[in-house]
């Protein structure tokens, strides 16, 4: 061997000893550290106050750090709650003890309150100026919030918490926690997270720390001759991110965070799971099956007893007492802001469950929804005639929940509607263009269009596909090639989007629809899922204002057709196709439908229209209420305001 090649071989043999001498060193700190907590609680300085932080986007993490600070508290353990847009992360190495609830958003970064805490962890473990001994006075652990739906971004937020703080030389009390939003285990995971917290604050068992305590002492062995305190003032260790507790002691506890046991069927899954049949059914679903579900409408009892139909009664003639409100699939690609069952339906990206038949499906539905209206028996204001209608659904409307489209038997479903002669309203969230395109005729095919740009749709739906706009825009398109009625479907959210009317505006050529429902969003109440309030709902008069300064955009390719000032939601018109000499065609002519479809024959949407009457017209008296029905008031019981006295 040549003199150099000699010399290169011992100082790589020189270096490689001392890399593992200072990988050793390091994983001895650890565990005499971990045994201080583990075993001897009492022999570290105990921090006056701990700091839990919420990294929280929508209030899920933040309500779940609000139940572990008074977890902390019942059990004499001082914590201060902190948000950490108000941290300033310089003096995080000051604490001894943190414990994060992080959510992730936004293809796997943390949301806005938590963006500089987690990019100046990132930041300090990547430079080697910083060292790995930063935080080797800090105790923490991590629960991550997320969704399994959105593939390897779940709880990303979370892991990188973990190791960025392992990597600076912080100490992992338990493995990092992972809570599923979706799986309706969230809460049973974020507990069993607490229980093993709380446990090794309060100083842990034998049990769980004998692993830790036999590996101190092997290490101890091998170190006999090393002092501890040689290098304290070492500024880059061999590896800052080495030595996680999973590799320390031993095998890890099984996880059952996240976890929720579903009953299999010929090795698929059920989508609705107990927790979630549970919670749907609480919210009044029936459950049809195991992935399908119904609900009597609001304005299907209102018209039963005469007292005024929906927004489809007054655009389309539908007789609101005899719509039936389904969908043949309760998951969706989305997770919109405004959704009305505050994310208690399973989401997904592809039909990954147990499937029923169609047949089964409308048969369950019509089943439950007449076992329904029969209760509405009795009820003032329902007549034996309303009610013996209503037991005879000629109207289905496909957009209960859910994304009904990803159904694979969707068109057999239709198909079995159609059958019975029965009309079909789908809504489909603009996800999935390939199905659109596949759908046989129906009634009338919605697109919802929530936002009019690629930055704000993100934000309204929250969509899981990566590619959501292209898949947006395909969907738009896909609707261009169908000839029965098409709808876009804008819902409003004050704040959100009702300044992009250009942006819709440029939508409009795209899919050319029909028809544009322009609605102002419903208000579900309080979520943690949701930072909607009141203020975030538009007046009808809003609404008539974006809808009329949509009108003139289009320089007379659409005009204001009708609108329902009780559901806030007002139509735009192609005025070519469906203004008839001055005189509005937006109705449907339901038997001739029914007999087109029959036929076998291509038919467009002009060939079973019908005329809208004079009440349902935009502009007039009624508002869109039908005047052969009784509109009734509900009294609002205000406090008085107090009356002046006359001295």
């Amino acid at each position: 061997m040549s003199t150099t090649s000699s010399v290169r071989a011992r100082l790589a043999f020189v270096a490689l000893l001392s890399a593992t001498t200072f990988y050793c060193i390091h994983k001895y700190r650890r565990l005499k550290r971990l045994k201080n907590l583990s075993l001897n609680p009492s022999s570290t300085s105990k921090p006056s106050r701990g700091k839990i932080f919420f990294i929280s986007q929508t209030g899920t993490a933040k309500a779940l750090a609000q139940r572990l600070h008074e977890l902390c508290a019942s059990n004499d353990i001082a914590f201060d709650l902190v948000d950490p847009r108000s941290y300033e992360p310089e003096d995080l190495p000051k604490e001894n003890l943190v414990l994060f609830i992080a959510s992730t958003w936004d293809g796997g970064k943390p949301p806005k309150n938590g963006e500089f805490l987690v990019n100046w962890l990132g930041e300090s473990a990547e430079d080697f100026r910083v060292g790995s001994l930063l935080l080797s006075d800090c105790k923490f652990a991590v629960f991550g919030v997320g969704s399994r739906a959105y593939g390897e971004s779940y709880n990303a937020v979370a892991k990188e918490l973990s190791s960025r703080m392992i990597g600076l030389g912080g100490l992992e009390m338990i493995p990092v926690g992972e809570g599923d939003v979706d799986d309706g285990e969230l809460d049973r995971a974020f507990q069993d997270w607490c229980t093993g917290v709380i446990r090794v604050l309060k100083g842990g068992s034998a049990q769980e720390t004998n692993g830790v305590s036999q590996q101190i002492g092997a290490v101890e062995n091998d170190l006999e001759y090393y002092d501890s305190t040689d290098d304290e003032d070492e500024d880059n260790d061999a590896d800052g991110g080495i030595v996680d507790l999973e590799d320390i002691a031993g095998k890890a506890p099984s996880k059952r965070n996240g976890v929720v046991k579903v009953t299999k069927v010929d090795g698929k899954k059920e989508m609705v799971t107990p927790v979630i049949r549970a919670s749907l059914t609480k919210q009044g679903y029936k459950i049809i099956g195991s992935h399908s579900g119904v609900k009597i409408c609001r304005w299907t009892k209102s018209q039963l007893r005469g007292r005024g139909g929906c927004y489809k009664h007054s655009f389309y003639g539908i007789e609101s007492h005899r719509c039936m409100e389904t969908t043949p699939s309760l998951a969706c690609a989305n997770k919109c802001v405004f959704c009305w069952r505050h994310h208690t339906n399973p989401v997904g990206k592809s039909w990954q469950w147990k499937m029923d038949e169609p047949s089964v499906i409308v048969k369950g539905a019509l089943d439950l929804h007449t076992k329904m209206i029969k209760q509405m028996k009795g009820v003032p204001g329902v007549t034996p005639e309303k009610l013996q209608e209503g037991l005879n659904p000629r109207h289905c409307a496909l957009s209960l929940v859910g994304e009904p489209i990803m159904y694979p038997e969707i068109n057999a479903l239709v198909d079995e509607l159609h059958g019975r002669r029965i009309s079909t309203f789908l809504v489909t969230n603009a996800q999935f263009p390939e199905k659109i395109l596949m759908m046989k005729p129906i009634t009338q095919l919605y697109v919802s269009v929530d936002a009019a740009t690629k930055e704000s749709l993100k934000a309204i739906d929250r969509p899981l596909f990566a590619d959501f706009w292209e898949r947006f825009i395909d969907s738009l398109k896909a609707l261009q090639e169908k000839q029965q009625r098409t709808v876009y479907r804008l819902t409003l959210v004050k704040g959100w989007n009702t300044e992009e009317l250009d942006a819709y505006f440029n939508l409009f050529s795209i899919g050319k629809p029909d028809f544009i429902e322009i609605k102002g969003v419903t208000y579900c109440g309080s979520s943690a899922t949701s930072k909607l309030t009141m203020e975030n709902v538009p007046w009808h008069t809003d609404v008539k204002a974006f809808s009329e300064a949509l009108s003139l955009k289009s320089d007379g390719e659409y005009e204001v057709a009708c609108e329902h000032a009780h559901s806030c939601c007002v139509l735009l018109g192609r005025t070519k196709k469906f203004k008839v000499d001055g005189k509005w065609f937006t109705w449907i002519d339901y038997e001739k439908f029914h007999d087109l479809v029959a036929s076998g024959e291509p038919f467009t949407s002009t060939d079973y229209m019908a005329q809208t009457p004079s009440w349902a017209v935009y502009g007039a008296q009624e508002g869109g209420f039908d005047p052969e029905q009784l509109r009734y008031k509900k009294e609002r019981h205000h406090h008085p305001k107090p009356q002046a006295v006359l001295a």
